[in-house]
């Protein structure tokens, strides 16, 4: 992070320790990140303390919006809740220092530091954007667009659908799409449950996994820079890109033509965040952590699944083939986790490096290989997939075996009748 600071100065930006400090006093970016990340701090508190830390972050904010009010001040650009939550999180680490001795101490510091790397994961991952859009003019979307002709360009397809499903569907996909991070969580305390009660934290939940592709991702941006289709193929959105900007107005109407790519000079505000599809990633952990618990969480995981898919599709942030890659990548992290978590073996040596095998193939058959993608479908469509199938059988059989064996109850033998 302090690496990324000096980074972002260099740039004339904010770094992401400046961006969390200023949160302390300014209207967050994202007040519900704030409290999601409280609320996984409270995993090691009793429900009392639990309470009243929810209590206190309130009232803090209570008062922030009183003296907001009361001196006419404007929240444009974040909202107007998630100080408090902040300022709990900053004083439950003063009191584990001052107030806790021990394996109490201990305890509540991991988490704090829970809370406060889940908003670090956020602010750094902001702050990567910014400078993948300065560091990278240059962007290779007419490679991948090329190449996702072998898929049945899925996004010009997913793209006209969600248009025609009018304000309803596009406003319930665009809130799945923005609020990722609190499935994440909500799917994280159900994991952490029992920290409280047993006084220490599994050896593996959603949070790492969540943190080490928001960790890993970006390094990919920097050296794959694609930007998506609405902004290559079309107007932009979020106020950045622009037709003057595009390589065509074709998105999602029109399926690119194919005809021999080139690196596309892109404006310097756009960020280059999309090979691989790290929102594909990230709703991809959320659904393979959600398989072990209750039945409504197994069909939120699915459903959230679904929608981030049908999102970063339809509303022209991907390609197919960045879908692809991001399901990869995320089997490929996961199973590296479980692995150090486990203890490493032969059978999880070969998965994690089946599945880098096949992600860096599938960046290089995009980048070298377009022309051939596109001209020969019947045959890389299904190569592709077939592709991504292998990772997802193989991290499915690998990881069932590691799963603890119950050994059968055995029966009672009848016994005679006493006399």
């Amino acid at each position: 992070m302090i690496a990324l600071e000096i980074i972002a100065r260099h740039y004339g930006l904010r770094g992401p320790l400046t961006t969390e400090a200023r949160e302390l006093v300014f209207p967050p970016k994202s007040g519900f990140l704030l409290y999601a990340s409280m609320g996984l701090m409270t995993v090691v508190l009793t429900w009392r303390q639990r309470f009243i830390t929810f209590g206190i972050a309130l009232g803090i904010d209570v008062v922030f919006l009183l003296v907001r009010w009361t001196f006419g001040l404007k929240m444009t650009g974040g909202h107007p809740f998630g100080n408090g939550a902040l300022w709990v999180l900053l004083g439950c680490a003063v009191f584990a220092v001052v107030r806790r001795t021990g394996q109490e101490r201990a305890l509540l510091l991991k988490g704090v530091g829970l809370g406060m790397l889940l908003m670090a994961g956020r602010k750094t991952g902001d702050t990567w954007l910014v400078i993948t859009s300065k560091a990278r003019p240059m962007v290779l979307d007419q490679y991948v667009a090329t190449a996702d002709h072998a898929l049945g360009n899925p996004s010009w397809l997913v793209g006209r659908l969600v248009n025609a499903s009018g304000p309803v569907g596009t406003h319930l996909l665009d809130y799945v799409y923005a609020q990722l991070a609190v499935a994440a969580v909500v799917v994280a305390l159900y994991q952490l449950r029992n920290v409280a009660a047993e006084r220490r934290f599994p050896r593996h939940h959603l949070v790492r996994t969540f943190l080490v592709i928001g960790l890993l991702g970006p390094g990919i941006y920097m050296i794959f820079p694609v930007v998506g289709p609405i902004f290559a193929y079309g107007p932009g959105a979020s106020g950045t890109g622009g037709l003057e900007w595009a390589a065509a107005n074709l998105w999602p109407h029109t399926p690119t033509p194919v005809t021999t790519p080139h690196p596309m000079l892109y404006d310097g505000i756009t960020p280059r965040n999309c090979m691989p599809s790290l929102h594909t990633a990230w709703a991809t952990a959320i659904f393979i952590h959600s398989r072990k618990g209750p039945r409504v969480l197994r069909y939120g995981g699915t459903f959230w699944l679904i929608a981030t898919l049908a999102a970063t599709l339809g509303f022209g942030y991907h390609y197919g083939a960045d879908i692809v890659a991001g399901v990869v990548f995320t089997l490929t992290i996961e199973a590296a986790l479980r692995s150090l978590a486990r203890g490493w073996d032969r059978s999880g040596t070969q998965l994690v490096a089946h599945g880098a095998t096949v992600f860096v193939a599938l960046l290089l058959a995009y980048r070298y290989l377009p022309m051939d993608m596109a001209r020969l479908p019947w045959l890389f469509g299904p190569l592709v997939v077939v592709a991504m199938l292998s990772v997802i059988y193989g991290y499915l059989r690998t990881t069932t075996r590691w799963e603890p064996k119950i050994a059968p109850t055995p029966r009672p033998e009848p016994q005679p009748e006493p006399v």
